[in-house]
Parts: structure tokens; sequence; C-alpha cells
């Protein structure tokens, strides 16, 4: 009898490899990304290029991939993995994020990265759910690309409220201060993960923290970029 971990998590077919989580036609039926623009992830002219909205006032990161927009069907298999306890697809979820890094460095676009990272959660967050997501995410990202993972690297140190239910002028300050990383960094290239980027604040809060501590570059790997 096949398992729900044996069929599409989209369609429920059955799966060829079940490590794949999606099977190739719900893959190549992910809504198409608009051109956008390498650093940022906001719709641009240029896929190869940084944006005038960069140029003028570039984000503390480097580079930034993501797989779609913020929508379904994508946004709604991230609400089941975050919200309604299903860990079990963090693997399926990872691969989509594997594909576009592959993409992305195959076009010369995007180096391999020294270390992942992955947006940590307070302690009482992360009871709350049971898991961090991102760090789920992560894991096998890291074994796929033999790169380290260290999980201890970021904490976070100030519950905070949710950013989704904070208009955009105050989810900065929200974040003040709700972070620390102890490591030495020094010349090291990271790739930090998140589920999704929105404002982008909480990748930028972490980002110019990891650089403070030596990170040369530092890349955002995501499943959804809200556009």
């Amino acid at each position: 009898m096949l398992t729900i971990h044996s069929r599409c998590w989209l369609c429920r077919q059955p799966l060829k490899l079940k490590q794949q989580g999606i099977c190739s036609y719900c893959l190549n039926s992910l809504p198409t990304k608009p051109c956008c623009c390498p650093r940022c992830g906001l719709p641009s002219a240029l896929a190869d290029r940084p944006c005038g909205r960069c140029l003028q006032k570039p984000p503390a990161w480097q580079q930034l991939i993501f797989v779609t927009d913020y929508r379904p069907p994508l946004s709604t298999l991230v609400k089941q993995f975050k919200f309604q306890r299903s860990p079990a697809l963090a693997t399926a979820l990872a691969r989509l994020i594997l594909l576009e890094w592959l993409t992305a460095y195959r076009a010369q676009r995007l180096g391999k990265p020294d270390l992942i990272l992955a947006v940590p959660l307070h302690n009482k967050r992360a009871w709350q759910r049971g898991y961090n997501q991102t760090d789920l995410l992560a894991r096998p990202l890291a074994h796929w690309l033999g790169c380290q993972y260290q999980p201890a690297t970021l904490r976070r140190v100030k519950s905070t409220a949710p950013q989704q239910q904070l208009p955009a002028r105050l989810r900065q300050h929200n974040l003040h201060n709700a972070f620390r990383c102890d490591e030495n960094l020094a010349g090291c290239h990271v790739a930090l993960l998140d589920d999704v980027v929105t404002t982008g604040n909480t990748v930028a809060e972490i980002t110019r923290l990891l650089q403070q501590n030596g990170a040369a570059s530092v890349q955002i790997w995501t499943l959804c970029r809200t556009l």
C-alpha cells in the first residue's frame, strides 16, 4: 500500500522515486517567475545584473534565489510545513531550493557557499511548533552540496511578534537585537536559508550580524519571495 510519502505532495499521484516528493509534472507546472534582480529578487528588466533599486540602495546580502512567488501551490505547502506539523515535507521542499541553486550555479550566477545557516526560531516558538522548519530545510541541502551546517551558530535571543502580523514600518524595529552570533566567520561565504522572504528585514538583520562577524558574502536561499 502506498503511503503519503510515496505520492506527490501536490497531485497525490504515485511517485517513481519517492525521495522526490513532488512529481515532474507538478514541478514543471509551478508558476513561472518574472525576470528578477539577482540581488534583491524583485522584478527587474535584467536577470544578470543588479536592478536600479539595488544600485541606489543595495540590500545587505549579495545574492538571492527563490523558487516561486508566495502563491499557490507552493505557498500552500509552506503553510502546511510550518503550521500543520508536516515535517515530512522538508526533503521535497529542500529539493526545490537545490534545483533553483543548481540552475544559478550552472549559469555561473552563484558560487558554492562554505557554510549554510538557517534563520533560527526562539526557543519558545520552536517548542510550540515542535521543530524549526528552516533547520529541516538546511540539513539535506548541506548534505547534498557537501557544505558545513552549524545550527548553533545563530541564535534568536529575543522573542518577537511574528513579522507577518506587523506593518512594514514596524518590522525592522521588531527585530532589533533579536539575533546573536558568537562564531568567527572571517572570510566565510555563507548561504542563509529562510522559508519565505517578504520585506527582507529578517534576512537583512541576520546578514548584517554575519558580516559583523567576518562573513565575506551572504547568499539568501528561500522557497518563496513576495513580489
